[in-house]
């Protein structure tokens, strides 16, 4: 056997490993180096070609993957496939004898006999002794003649993500607990089109078991509103739909007259506003607003008594006394004509006095100067003629605090003189922790209901991604076996599958994160109608010839602020929809316009009342029912047959328009076609006009210009630095933020900062570039990203002479943007 030297550096072995054999990793080698003369595979040199393909792809596949040869089913993995099996399984032992997972068996018959098998959500234990789950593809490999000659086993691992749905349905448990032990009332109330109009009428779709017990209405899930409190559900509709409508959250009381009930609620809409559901706390507070009844026909009564009182020259402690509530009258001289005992013992336990009728305040509270100053502040108010109320909290930080509603009023006599004040005090600590609870009860159910959506999300995106990355990593499967076959006619063919897989795959995150408002956007000042030339001539490549599409631009239009690609990127997926909303042809009609919209408009809308642009696109297809319509911007909703959409295109607009401080209108009836209008407010300034990226060639050596790269990701970082080096700009580079703040520190000259925004080590992109800024106060900075929180770009809007350019994106793209940015500067 022929060996390389080892001073060479290359690997002894390296001269004897067969071609195909080629880029299959360690596996590759340790098959190579095997001795086979003892199986019935032989040398592998002599093996068919159709087990040389096969395994030049199995060995290539980033997945765990596995290859039974033969009646006896030798096997052969790669380098992924290792950790399943054990460092010490030898390539060549007998699949039945290894192989760790349970369904193989009956699997490996099945493929066999021709079939190809797939089984999901399959656990087992790893090597190690860890539990794990994968999905399980068995595919027959049939040799020149069409004999399955193999069995190729694809072992995708789904542990991880196995593992977070566990842990989302854990969370889902805890939290559907938490409601059905909660003391407040909540319930999740739908609305719908009833007699009396529009979202005339709601059902209960949701309630848990203190429902009942606050507001005194048994099984109410499934109860329409109008069926259980019919005289009372114009108001009910009305505190409600605004809610629904503005996406405002709203606190109040209101009386439920059919159970003589007084209820404090709030009431937050769940979203999208598409669902038409709003969520509703609620707790029984009857007790307390029979006491403030009570409190205010006192209040009613009370100057007058006690003007008879003074009248008649009767002691006041008959007309107080009969309260609890805390109770204090008087004089100009601030001498008390009257106290309960319920306020004095108050008062003593606070200043640890106790006074009576006729005590004067100051001299009582002498020895306590700041006591007296903070009496006296609210007590002179009410002398000097004004009414007013004060919440103030009293008692020791150490022990428990007691929170007081403290209303004063000044006392008149019979002949409008006033003679001095009186104050009602009751203690409203109850009621302020009732508060406190339902805040932190609805913040509960926010969570809840984004834990909700996130679960609903997960399995539509982890199948179109899975769906991508087969495409992807089996377009490299194939470019690997056919390089090694020295075969590279097909190398092009694949090479634009696995990049058209990556780049749709790049969309469907740029989608899920336009849904969660969560996207980067980058938004300029300009007039949509400059963009429509261009994007028009891109929906007719797209559509296709049977497809007409007019464009209808609207004279002197207004700009808006926009993130420009993301706008075509929205209005692109409108224009998708349309044309498969018309099998048979049709046209698709782009319109835009300038909207004024008043308050009655704007509300209907769900906007602020104002200017806004308009961009709408229009079909003449089929047309969408009612009921559909209401759910089409729901994430993963879709009336496509499957594998031909995912659901998410509508979803995109819809949050895209709403990051826009927009909205988005749907319009339709079936027969007749479907508008879609994107409504953006209007941008009182000039609209920003900018020089497109360009990267000129040959492209000068431009050794003045020097750019530092900080990105975690060392392949990006690769590519990054190698794009910029063919420009001829000289590169430094750094994995994280704080070896990338060291370098801006020094004396060395940086022209350009390229950073990624999420990076280890304790520094962000964005507090990168605030310190270099601060360094540097020209210096240009290029956010590399592919997700990024609002707060960390200061909610998607960033400073001038910083951009940001969306992961993954095409190096060209890269390119023109940097030469461009250095340019300008």
């Amino acid at each position: 056997m022929t060996t390389a030297d080892e001073s060479s550096g290359s690997h002894p072995k390296s001269l004897s490993i067969p071609a195909f054999l080629m880029g299959g990793g360690e596996m590759g080698a340790v098959v190579a180096a095997r001795d086979w003369s003892d199986t019935a595979l032989g040398a592998p040199e002599a093996w068919p070609s159709a087990l040389k393909v096969a395994i030049g792809m199995t060995l290539a596949s980033p997945i765990s993957s596995f290859l039974a040869w033969g009646t006896d089913g030798a096997l052969l993995f790669n380098d992924a496939a290792r950790a399943l099996l054990g460092a010490d399984t030898a390539p060549g032992a007998r699949f039945a004898d290894v192989f760790p997972i349970a369904p193989g068996l009956p699997m490996l018959a099945r493929a066999q006999a021709g079939e190809s098998v797939v089984r999901e959500y399959v656990g087992f234990t790893r090597a190690s002794g860890e539990a794990a789950w994968c999905n399980l593809m068995f595919s027959p490999v049939r040799d020149e003649t069409g004999a399955v000659a193999g069995v190729h086993v694809l072992c995708n691992d789904i542990t991880e993500r196995v593992r977070r749905e566990q842990a989302h349905h854990e969370d889902e448990r805890r939290y559907r607990a938490l409601f059905e032990s909660m003391d407040e009332g909540f319930c999740v109330i739908e609305f719908f089109d009833g007699p009396h109009g529009p979202l005339s009428d709601y059902v209960h779709v949701m309630a848990n078991a203190a429902y009942e017990r606050h507001a005194g209405i048994p099984n109410v899930v499934g109860q329409k509103l109008r069926e259980m409190v019919p005289d009372e559900a114009d108001a009910w509709v009305a505190r409600y739909g605004a809610v629904l409508r503005t996406g405002q959250s709203i606190r109040f009381e209101q009386e439920l007259v059919a159970t003589g009930r007084h209820l404090a609620l709030s009431s937050f809409r769940i979203e999208p506003p598409e669902l038409r559901q709003v969520a509703v706390l609620f707790q029984d507070v009857t007790a307390r607003k029979q006491a403030e009844a009570e409190l205010r026909l006192l209040n009613e009564t009370l100057e007058a008594r006690v003007t008879q009182a003074l009248a008649e020259r009767r002691l006041l402690a008959d007309i107080v006394e009969g309260t609890n509530i805390f109770v204090q009258v008087a004089d100009m001289e601030l001498n008390w004509l009257a106290i309960n005992g319920a306020s004095a013992g108050e008062f003593e336990r606070i200043f640890g006095v106790r006074p009576q009728v006729g005590d004067n305040m100051r001299a009582l509270l002498a020895d306590q100067p700041e006591h007296m100053a903070a009496v006296l502040a609210v007590w002179e108010r009410a002398l000097s003629g004004e009414s007013f109320v004060e919440v103030e909290e009293f008692g020791d930080p150490l022990r428990e605090r007691r929170f007081y509603e403290m209303r004063f009023h000044p006392l008149y006599d019979a002949e409008g003189q006033q003679i001095g004040a009186y104050q009602f005090v009751y203690d409203v600590t109850e009621r302020l922790a009732e508060q406190e609870r339902l805040l932190e009860t609805e913040e509960a159910l926010r969570q809840a209901q984004k834990m909700e959506a996130v679960g609903q999300l997960t399995g539509g995106l982890a199948h179109d991604f899975n769906n991508l990355l087969a495409g992807i990593s089996g377009s490299f499967e194939m470019i690997g076996a056919r390089l090694a076959q020295g075969r590279s006619a097909d190398v092009e063919r694949y090479l634009a599958a696995g990049q058209g897989a990556a780049r749709r795959a790049a969309a469907l995150t740029h989608r899920l994160l336009a849904f969660s408002r969560r996207q980067t956007l980058a938004p300029k000042s300009l007039v949509i109608n400059r963009l429509m030339a261009d994007f028009v001539e891109l929906v007719r490549r797209t559509v296709g010839p049977g497809v007409q599409v007019e464009n209808i631009a609207a004279a002197g239009l207004w700009p808006t602020l926009v993130d420009a690609n993301q706008l075509e990127n929205a209005l692109l997926n409108l224009c998708i929809n349309a044309r498969d909303a018309m099998p048979n042809g049709g046209t698709v009609t782009i319109e835009t316009g300038n909207r004024w919209l008043d308050a009655r408009t704007a509300r209907d809308h769900g906007l602020e009342p104002g200017q806004y642009v308009s961009v709408c696109v229009s079909d003449t297809g089929t047309g969408i029912d009612k009921a559909t319509l209401e759910r089409v911007f729901d994430p993963f909703f879709t009336t496509k047959p499957i594998g031909q959409g995912t659901g998410l295109g509508l979803s995109m607009v819809y949050g895209f328009a709403r990051q826009s401080n927009g909205h988005v209108r749907i319009y339709s009836e079936v027969g007749q076609g479907t508008m879609v209008c994107l409504y953006l407010p209007r941008y009182l300034g000039e609209e920003e006009v900018e020089a497109p990226d360009h990267v000129l060639g040959p492209a000068p050596i431009k050794a003045d210009k020097t750019v530092l790269v900080v990105d975690d990701e060392p392949t990006v970082r690769m590519l990054v630095v190698d794009a910029l080096a063919e420009l001829g700009y000289a590169c430094l580079e750094a994995q994280d933020g704080s070896t990338g703040l060291r370098i801006l520190q020094s004396n060395g000259d940086v022209d350009l900062l390229i950073t990624d925004v999420g990076l280890p080590g304790g520094l962000n992109g964005r507090q990168v570039a605030d310190a270099a800024r601060a360094l540097r106060p020209e210096l240009k900075v290029l956010f590399i990203t592919g997700y990024a929180e609002n707060a960390v770009l200061n909610h998607g809007h960033i400073e001038h002479g910083m951009e940001v350019l969306t992961k993954p994106f095409a190096v060209s793209d890269l390119a023109g943007r940097v030469d461009r940015m250095l340019r300008e500067g």
